[in-house]
């Protein structure tokens, strides 16, 4: 069977995250440079933020990649709408292929596109089971983002989301080290999974990850929860 392309890729991108949170002082300038790292890994992508939703739910961009994003951000906090918003409240990615013809927020859709953003994609947070915010990404084509995108995408969502857990709840954050490793882990047993689909349903390496892609976003679990039925052999059939 022949190596998917795109492996390489995926290897590549775990690196840089890894040495990007190792050589962060702290949790807010690893979490600010991850969507520098987002931004940079995503080819079309024109701009990255993370978005953090407090327990009383007041929304906060806590990194963003420039005032573009920011700002687009900011338009959902204020409308109380938008796909950050949606992702973090059904647990589930949100991708906007269009922003002039997507029908769910024509508001916030019509103002981002005369900003230059065409499309949108935002990948849920979730540490411990909690859901806490989400990850986006936006670019100035639309129909920017395939399912490869949202799959890179979601393995950065592990690392942000560990660093940002206990920020929520307004404790001191987690240790930098301990972050690698519990996204090293979480990596680990989403790849393995992957190979587990793999052999079991004679899949290519690339659609192997589109079905986990496919129950995650069935179930609104993130990657590494699904990783871990199918692990487990209790995956819910495709």
């Amino acid at each position: 069977m022949e190596p998917d392309p795109a492996t390489a890729g995926l290897g590549a991108a775990w690196a840089r995250v890894h040495e990007v949170v190792l050589q962060a002082q702290t949790a807010a300038e690893a979490v600010s440079q991850l969507v520098e790292v987002a931004q940079q890994l995503i080819p079309l992508a024109a701009g990255a933020g993370i978005s953090l939703v407090d327990e009383d739910g007041v929304c906060t961009t806590v990194a963003a990649t420039d005032a573009v994003v920011a700002q687009a951000d900011a338009l959902q906090y204020e409308l109380g709408e938008g796909p950050c918003l949606r992702a973090w409240d059904t647990v589930s990615v949100q991708y906007v292929p269009d922003t002039t013809t997507d029908p769910r927020w024509p508001e916030w859709g019509r103002t981002v596109a005369r900003a230059g953003i065409r499309s949108a994609l935002s990948v849920p947070l979730v540490v411990q089971g909690q859901e806490i915010g989400a990850i986006q990404v936006y670019a100035a084509e639309p129909h920017a983002f395939t399912d490869h995108e949202e799959y890179l995408l979601s393995l950065l969502a592990g690392p942000a989301a560990a660093l940002l857990g206990d920020a929520r709840t307004r404790r001191q954050p987690p240790r930098l080290d301990d972050t690698v490793q519990e996204a090293v882990t979480d990596r680990d047993r989403i790849e393995r999974a992957v190979g587990v689909l793999m052999e079991r349903r004679q899949l290519t390496e690339s659609t192997a990850r589109t079905s986990l892609l496919d129950t995650s976003r069935a179930q609104r679990e993130t990657l590494a929860q699904t990783a871990d039925h199918v692990l487990d052999d209790t995956d819910p059939p495709a």
